[in-house]
């Protein structure tokens, strides 16, 4: 099953590391990329900009409204993502819990689905597997 995984950041955090425990962190990071990407569980991952380079579209009423910056007020950005294939939620966590930035923020691990769902865009309960961290 496929999972996305949000890496959450606060962007001054990694702003005060030192030039040396910034290389370390993004060193331990390739290298926990390439071994995810060997072992097959890694599909892709991606930095994002900073959340300050973000605009936020809505469309209400038919009237399109752009805003700068990402919607929810909170010091916690998204700095980037990584979809992975997992047997299970629990495998899932498990990566997410070693990814190095884990350590700084927080990663949300979400299933995905493979499609749109034609009933409802959300259906009830939790998904399969479990949660035990």
């Amino acid at each position: 099953m496929k999972y996305l995984c949000l890496a959450y950041e606060e962007e001054r955090t990694l702003n005060e590391l030192t030039e040396r425990e910034w290389h370390a962190l993004r060193t331990e990071t390739l290298e926990y990329v390439e071994g995810l990407r060997a072992n097959g569980h890694l599909l892709d991952a991606r930095p994002l900009q900073s959340a300050t380079s973000a605009s936020t579209v809505r469309v209400r009423n038919g009237k399109l409204s752009i805003t700068d910056g990402p919607f929810a007020e909170t010091k916690e950005q998204i700095g980037g993502y990584f979809l992975i294939e997992a047997s299970d939620l629990d495998e899932a966590l498990r990566i997410a819990a070693n990814w190095p930035s884990a350590r700084l923020g927080s990663i949300e691990v979400r299933p995905v689905d493979e499609e749109l769902n034609a009933e409802r865009r959300y259906a009830s309960g939790r998904a399969s597997g479990t949660a035990s961290a």
